[in-house]
């Protein structure tokens, strides 16, 4: 292993590789900042360039432009909440309000230092334990996929506030509902689409990010117009942009969120078709759920916590997700898909003997995306102030810019008009439901989890020949599932038991 280290190493160093990782840095940032543009459009530019370059270097170069995507999607979503890519959707949670208040440079820098830290401890993971890995993941079955799609679902408790769990419950099933519209993949049967053809592949994620988050921020905008004595605040607020200072006690509270965060990134994005979307979430229910009942009341509304947890969660499941690619030849996600097509255009077949027959390729692309963090913190850092500025834009013109951006963005995927009458549809539902104060993120979790969830279900009672008893049986999934029922109950029977042990302290007092 040492010797692949090293030649890695050597390949990734060289002067053109070291201008691919740097070239597709900048490129992926730049994309992944633009709403709608995300890493699969910027990987398919790529892809005619690399065609006059070496595997390697072609490799680390779609590698750069995918965890510069993921990296650049969280500007999008803190200074105009319209998330770039869908994993950046849970940064736009915490780091919106942060730049509500006007700590915007603050936020892009705690979302810079986070994923530099992400991605930097899933590359060393990768280093090292890459072969190994890849023996845990096709471990996974189905039935332990559909328990780890529940122990999802668990997060929605993160998003719901005081006294509103079912709100949040009643989002997520809508998210569920949402997720069944378009073909039925196993049996190919038409479902919810009312003989609309432009509804037969289902919802884009992406149109739904957009509308419920992006145009619906526009929407509500317009409809309660700030307060000159808001507006006076926000411009004072405004005076300290720039500002990217974070103070000792705020490094310490975030170093252990950002350690376990990678760590459950890492081995997310390690799981085939878990993804970095999906790791975000996770790793925001899961430092909602540990940060106490006093923390956890800022999650929401400009929590540190809760902007660093996704954005280090989401870069170390894309660096997770090069395991099963490299290892396997599984895609674990659209993006590596793509990349998976110019591996097997090179002639390179990914697989268990990939860091054998091509070890070059194969330590490379690991050894570059260290490398690419790094590219990554020095190109963004110095930025920073001038990026925040665009909170300082008059509204009359950043309002219409959300509206362009956001519309274009979606149409730009499918360049379909029936999308945009779509999204303005969700955009006027998710206006009335926010002024209902229902919670929007517990649908999209909803949403994204309900299609992998109800294809390994079936998978699992296809097997078990439709005995349910597989929830049981296989130590695995009854172990997540046995997880996922704590995280879900203890929250809800905590307060009782507070209650009632501090009758028994009183009655105790009196009887002394």
């Amino acid at each position: 292993m040492l010797d692949g280290i090293l030649t890695g190493l050597q390949t990734a160093a060289s002067p053109l590789n070291l201008l691919m990782v740097t070239v597709g840095c900048f490129v992926g940032t730049f994309i992944g900042m633009l709403p709608g543009l995300g890493p699969i459009s910027a990987i398919a530019l790529m892809i005619p360039i690399t065609y006059g370059l070496d595997p390697a270097s072609g490799l680390i170069l779609m590698a750069g432009v995918y965890y510069g995507a993921i990296f650049g999607g969280s500007t999008s979503s803190i200074l105009i909440n319209a998330p770039g890519v869908a994993g950046t959707v849970a940064t736009a949670f915490d780091g919106y309000p942060m730049a509500q208040k006007g700590q915007a440079g603050k936020a892009l820098a705690i979302a810079a230092y986070s994923s530099f830290s992400g991605g930097t401890i899933a590359a060393v993971f990768l280093l090292f334990a890459a072969p190994s890995l890849a023996r845990v993941s096709l471990a996974f079955q189905s039935t332990d996929y559909f328990a780890l799609m529940v122990l999802g679902l668990t997060a929605v408790a993160a998003f719901a506030g005081k006294g509103n769990i079912t709100k949040a419950l009643l989002m997520t099933v809508f998210g569920l509902m949402l997720s069944t519209v378009g073909t039925d993949e196993t049996q190919g049967v038409q479902r919810f689409t009312f003989g609309a053809m432009d509804l037969i592949d289902g919802i884009s994620f992406l149109l739904l990010a957009m509308a419920t988050f992006a145009l619906s921020e526009a929407l509500m905008a317009v409809l309660k117009p700030k307060s000159e004595d808001d507006r006076r605040r926000e411009m004072e607020a405004q005076k300290d942009l720039g500002s990217m200072k974070l103070t000792a006690a705020e490094v310490r509270e975030l170093a252990p969120v950002v350690g376990r965060s990678a760590v459950l990134g890492f081995f997310t994005g390690v799981l085939p078709g878990a993804g970095a979307t999906i790791a975000s979430f996770l790793a925001y229910g899961t430092e909602q759920r540990l940060a106490g009942p006093e923390k956890g009341k800022e999650f929401g509304h400009g929590s540190i916590r809760g902007l660093a947890a996704p954005e280090t969660a989401n870069n170390a499941a894309c660096s997770g997700s090069f395991v099963p690619l490299l290892t396997l030849g599984i895609p674990g996600s659209g993006t590596t898909a793509i990349m998976l097509g110019a591996l097997l255009s090179y002639g390179i077949q990914p697989g268990p003997r990939l860091f054998i027959d091509n070890p070059g390729v194969f330590w490379s692309v690991i050894v570059s995306m260290y490398i690419g963090n790094v590219i990554l913190l020095i190109l963004n850092l110095p930025l920073i102030p001038y990026i925040a500025r665009i909170l300082a834009v008059p509204q009359t013109i950043l309002i219409p810019m959300i509206l362009f951006f956001s519309l274009i963005g979606v149409y730009f995927v499918s360049f379909n008009t029936f999308d945009i009458q779509l999204m303005v549809i969700f955009a006027v539902g998710a206006v009335i439901l926010r002024l209902l104060a229902f919670p929007m993120a517990p649908m999209l979790l909803g949403f994204i989890l309900g299609g992998m969830m109800e294809e390994n279900l079936r998978r699992a009672l296809i097997i078990n020949d439709d005995s349910w008893s597989f929830l049981w049986e296989r130590p695995l999934t009854l172990s997540i599932l046995l997880v996922a029922a704590l995280i879900l109950f203890v929250p809800m029977v905590m307060p009782h038991l507070r209650r009632l042990l501090g009758r028994r302290s009183e009655t105790a007092g009196e009887g002394g």
